[in-house]
Protein backbone atom coordinates (compact mmCIF):
# COMPACT_ATOMS: atom_id res chain seq x y z
CA UNK A 1 0.00 0.00 0.00
CA UNK A 2 2.81 2.22 0.92
CA UNK A 3 4.38 1.99 -2.22
CA UNK A 4 1.82 3.02 -4.56
CA UNK A 5 0.73 6.30 -2.74
CA UNK A 6 3.89 8.86 -3.13
CA UNK A 7 2.74 10.77 0.35
CA UNK A 8 3.48 7.58 1.95
CA UNK A 9 6.88 7.02 1.56
CA UNK A 10 10.48 7.31 3.29
CA UNK A 11 11.28 7.08 6.81
CA UNK A 12 8.05 8.61 7.77
CA UNK A 13 5.90 6.33 5.47
CA UNK A 14 7.48 2.89 7.39
CA UNK A 15 6.86 4.26 10.32
CA UNK A 16 2.91 5.79 9.33
CA UNK A 17 2.28 2.38 7.54
CA UNK A 18 3.42 -0.22 10.47
CA UNK A 19 1.54 2.19 12.85
CA UNK A 20 -1.75 2.08 10.83
CA UNK A 21 -1.16 -1.93 10.22
CA UNK A 22 -1.19 -2.06 14.24
CA UNK A 23 -3.77 0.41 14.77
CA UNK A 24 -6.25 -1.73 11.88
CA UNK A 25 -4.93 -4.84 13.57
CA UNK A 26 -5.85 -3.35 16.83
CA UNK A 27 -9.10 -2.29 15.72
CA UNK A 28 -8.10 1.38 16.70
CA UNK A 29 -7.73 3.23 13.56
CA UNK A 30 -10.32 5.82 14.95
CA UNK A 31 -8.51 6.43 18.19
CA UNK A 32 -5.17 6.44 17.02
CA UNK A 33 -5.88 9.13 14.35
CA UNK A 34 -7.66 11.27 17.16
CA UNK A 35 -4.61 11.00 19.47
CA UNK A 36 -2.05 11.99 16.46
CA UNK A 37 -4.95 14.63 15.08
CA UNK A 38 -4.52 16.32 19.18
CA UNK A 39 -0.38 15.72 19.39
CA UNK A 40 -0.11 17.87 15.88
CA UNK A 41 -2.84 20.38 16.95
CA UNK A 42 -0.26 20.85 20.05
CA UNK A 43 2.41 21.20 17.89
CA UNK A 44 0.86 23.72 15.55
CA UNK A 45 0.03 25.80 18.83
CA UNK A 46 3.41 25.65 21.04
CA UNK A 47 6.70 27.06 19.79
CA UNK A 48 8.44 25.18 22.41
CA UNK A 49 7.44 21.49 21.50
CA UNK A 50 8.22 22.18 17.91
CA UNK A 51 11.74 23.19 18.93
CA UNK A 52 12.00 20.29 21.29
CA UNK A 53 10.51 18.27 17.93
CA UNK A 54 12.91 19.92 15.63
CA UNK A 55 15.98 20.85 17.47
CA UNK A 56 18.86 18.21 17.52
CA UNK A 57 20.29 19.32 20.31
CA UNK A 58 17.99 17.79 22.92
CA UNK A 59 18.97 14.17 23.77
CA UNK A 60 16.99 11.70 22.82
CA UNK A 61 16.46 10.96 27.05
CA UNK A 62 15.51 14.97 27.09
CA UNK A 63 13.18 14.62 24.58
CA UNK A 64 11.23 11.29 26.01
CA UNK A 65 10.44 13.22 29.40
CA UNK A 66 9.67 15.98 28.13
CA UNK A 67 7.02 13.81 25.13
CA UNK A 68 6.08 12.20 28.50
CA UNK A 69 4.67 15.30 29.97
CA UNK A 70 3.26 16.40 26.81
CA UNK A 71 1.88 13.22 26.60
CA UNK A 72 0.15 12.53 30.07
CA UNK A 73 -0.95 16.39 30.00
CA UNK A 74 -2.55 15.92 26.92
CA UNK A 75 -4.37 12.53 27.71
CA UNK A 76 -2.97 10.73 24.60
CA UNK A 77 -2.07 7.05 25.06
CA UNK A 78 -2.33 3.54 23.47
CA UNK A 79 -0.96 2.93 20.42
CA UNK A 80 -0.33 6.73 18.98
CA UNK A 81 1.99 7.58 22.63
CA UNK A 82 3.86 4.67 21.81
CA UNK A 83 4.83 5.61 18.45
CA UNK A 84 5.63 8.76 19.41
CA UNK A 85 8.25 7.17 22.06
CA UNK A 86 9.39 4.74 19.42
CA UNK A 87 10.25 7.93 16.99
CA UNK A 88 11.95 9.71 20.09
CA UNK A 89 14.24 6.70 20.88
CA UNK A 90 15.24 5.95 17.36
CA UNK A 91 15.67 10.00 16.99
CA UNK A 92 13.37 10.19 14.45
CA UNK A 93 11.04 13.24 16.32
CA UNK A 94 11.84 15.44 13.95
CA UNK A 95 9.52 13.64 11.13
CA UNK A 96 6.79 13.30 13.22
CA UNK A 97 4.56 15.83 11.33
CA UNK A 98 5.48 13.73 8.33
CA UNK A 99 4.40 10.51 9.89
CA UNK A 100 1.33 12.12 11.02
CA UNK A 101 0.34 13.33 7.54
CA UNK A 102 1.49 9.94 6.10
CA UNK A 103 -0.99 7.83 8.77
CA UNK A 104 -4.07 10.35 7.91
CA UNK A 105 -3.47 9.78 3.98
CA UNK A 106 -3.72 5.95 4.80
CA UNK A 107 -6.46 5.85 7.03
CA UNK A 108 -8.26 8.14 4.43
CA UNK A 109 -7.55 6.11 1.89
CA UNK A 110 -8.76 2.64 4.34
CA UNK A 111 -11.93 4.53 4.91
CA UNK A 112 -12.44 5.15 1.15
CA UNK A 113 -12.47 9.03 2.02
CA UNK A 114 -10.23 11.97 -0.21
CA UNK A 115 -8.14 14.32 1.86
CA UNK A 116 -8.26 17.96 0.71
CA UNK A 117 -5.59 20.51 1.73
CA UNK A 118 -8.10 23.78 2.36
CA UNK A 119 -5.94 27.53 2.95
CA UNK A 120 -8.63 29.90 4.47
CA UNK A 121 -7.74 33.35 5.59
CA UNK A 122 -9.93 33.11 8.86
CA UNK A 123 -11.40 29.94 10.41
CA UNK A 124 -14.56 28.56 9.04
CA UNK A 125 -17.29 28.20 10.54
CA UNK A 126 -18.84 24.86 10.71
CA UNK A 127 -21.73 25.45 8.68
CA UNK A 128 -19.48 26.74 6.01
CA UNK A 129 -16.88 23.45 6.52
CA UNK A 130 -20.14 21.56 6.05
CA UNK A 131 -21.06 23.40 2.76
CA UNK A 132 -17.67 23.26 1.96
CA UNK A 133 -17.26 19.36 2.31
CA UNK A 134 -20.33 18.79 0.40
CA UNK A 135 -19.42 20.27 -2.34
CA UNK A 136 -16.13 18.35 -2.62
CA UNK A 137 -18.46 15.43 -2.27
CA UNK A 138 -20.58 16.01 -5.08
CA UNK A 139 -16.83 16.58 -7.28
CA UNK A 140 -15.28 13.29 -5.74
CA UNK A 141 -18.10 11.20 -5.14
CA UNK A 142 -16.19 10.23 -2.18
CA UNK A 143 -16.66 11.71 1.59
CA UNK A 144 -13.89 14.60 2.08
CA UNK A 145 -11.46 14.81 5.36
CA UNK A 146 -10.33 18.52 5.18
CA UNK A 147 -6.87 19.58 6.23
CA UNK A 148 -7.95 23.27 7.38
CA UNK A 149 -4.78 26.17 7.56
CA UNK A 150 -5.32 29.60 8.57
CA UNK A 151 -3.30 32.17 6.31
CA UNK A 152 -4.34 35.45 6.53
CA UNK A 153 -1.93 36.59 3.84
CA UNK A 154 -4.35 35.12 1.55
CA UNK A 155 -6.55 38.49 2.39
CA UNK A 156 -9.85 36.45 1.89
CA UNK A 157 -11.69 33.41 -0.17
CA UNK A 158 -9.65 30.07 0.08
CA UNK A 159 -7.12 27.90 -1.77
CA UNK A 160 -8.32 24.00 -2.11
CA UNK A 161 -5.60 21.51 -2.65
CA UNK A 162 -7.42 17.62 -4.03
CA UNK A 163 -5.04 15.33 -5.05
CA UNK A 164 -3.60 16.88 -8.34
CA UNK A 165 -6.38 19.62 -8.47
CA UNK A 166 -5.79 22.86 -7.33
CA UNK A 167 -8.44 25.65 -6.82
CA UNK A 168 -7.11 29.08 -6.20
CA UNK A 169 -9.64 31.68 -5.30
CA UNK A 170 -7.24 33.42 -2.90
CA UNK A 171 -7.84 37.29 -3.21
CA UNK A 172 -4.56 37.79 -3.21
CA UNK A 173 -4.15 35.96 -5.94
CA UNK A 174 -6.89 37.74 -7.81
CA UNK A 175 -5.21 41.25 -7.23
CA UNK A 176 -1.78 39.54 -8.39
CA UNK A 177 -3.57 38.63 -11.54
CA UNK A 178 -4.97 42.16 -12.06
CA UNK A 179 -1.85 43.76 -11.08
CA UNK A 180 0.30 41.62 -13.84
CA UNK A 181 -2.49 42.47 -16.32
CA UNK A 182 -2.26 45.93 -15.74
CA UNK A 183 1.30 45.50 -15.94
CA UNK A 184 1.16 43.93 -19.53
CA UNK A 185 -1.59 46.95 -20.18
CA UNK A 186 0.49 50.05 -19.80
Amino acid sequence: MAAEDPSVSGVSGRYATALFELARDEKSVDAVKADLDKFNALLDESADLKRLVRSPVFGAETQLKALNAVLDKAGIGGVAANVLRVLTKNRRLFAVADVIRAFNALVAKYKGEATADVVVAEPLSDKNLDALKASLKTVTGKDVALNVKVDPAIIGGLVVKLGSRMIDSSLRTKLNSIKHAMKEAG
